[in-house]
């Protein structure tokens, strides 16, 4: 199972250059950043994360995450670079279909899409999305993307996107295109994945969970004639999951092929510390 370090990275922390090129030379697999455009001032939005529903306040100071895993792609050579998660309808697809395949193309074939709808109620409405339907959105958005980066000659009409014929390069290296992972629980997810998206990555999750998500996700894929290995189950955020060799070879057992460590801080040289010590406990 691969092993990856997911940074929240933010205004306050090191430099994402200096956090991805010590987490490729301590052998992760990828490297994983999050995506929130802002945070408004007034919500009412709980925060899924706490019991007491209080934003944390690194949400309100999280940088772009295609200009920080670009960067990050100039100091590696081997490591993945992934979105945890993009907020899908908070972004226009023709420009985001763009960003992701030029920095597939200059990172060599090493983008991960992991992709979301969000749960912040407000930032998603003050960013153009439809909160009810969101899911709906992100579908659209992803369909419309994928005319994009597989055709020279891209059209698309859809519920919320509608382009007549277009040209849009870069194309991505990877074919047909990134991986397309969806993060969350939510009712449908599943159903989601088989139709239009490459795996699933749930945060904050248990091993029985992941297990028992990726048995549906085989019988679905089955019944869809989907072959169920083409979808991949990646643990994020699994801190809690995996203390030993032992336990990662329990996520494995559960079906997961790739988890995704939380680093705790990233504001001074002690988050280097910390990733050195997560990587000797489950690398090696």
């Amino acid at each position: 199972m691969d092993i990856g370090i997911f940074v929240f990275q933010t205004d306050l922390s090191l430099d994402v250059a200096v956090l991805a090129k010590r987490a490729e030379e301590l052998g992760f697999e990828s490297f994983w950043v999050p995506e929130h455009a802002l945070v408004p001032v007034s919500t009412t939005s709980p925060y899924p994360g706490a019991a007491d529903g209080i934003i944390p306040e690194e949400y309100k100071r999280v940088v772009d995450p295609f200009v920080a895993l670009a960067r990050a792609s100039g100091v590696t050579q081997r490591m993945k670079l992934g979105t945890g998660v993009c907020l899908v309808p908070e972004r226009n697809p023709l420009l985001l279909a763009k960003e992701v395949a030029t920095l597939d193309r200059f990172s060599g074939g090493r983008f991960l899409f992991g992709v979301g709808s969000g749960w912040l109620k407000e930032e998603t409405e003050i960013m153009g999305g439809d909160f009810p339907h969101r899911w709906t959105q992100t579908r659209d958005a992803v369909l419309a993307m994928k005319q994009l980066w597989t055709n020279d000659r891209a059209e698309y009409h859809g519920e919320y996107y509608d382009f007549p014929p277009v040209l849009s390069f870069p194309k991505p290296i990877q074919k047909p295109h990134p991986p397309i992972f969806l993060g969350g629980r939510a009712k449908n997810v599943f159903k989601r994945i088989v139709e239009w998206a490459d795996g699933w990555m749930p945060n904050r999750i248990t091993a029985e969970e992941l297990k028992r998500g990726r048995a549906t996700l085989d019988e679905l894929a089955s019944h869809a004639g989907r072959d169920p290995s083409s979808i991949e189950v990646i643990a994020f955020g699994v801190n809690d999951l995996l203390n030993t060799p032992e336990s990662v070879r329990g996520l494995e057992e559960a079906g997961v092929s790739r988890a995704i460590f939380r680093l705790g801080q990233a504001e001074d040289e002690s988050a280097l510390t910390e990733m050195e010590a997560i990587a000797k406990k489950v690398i090696g």
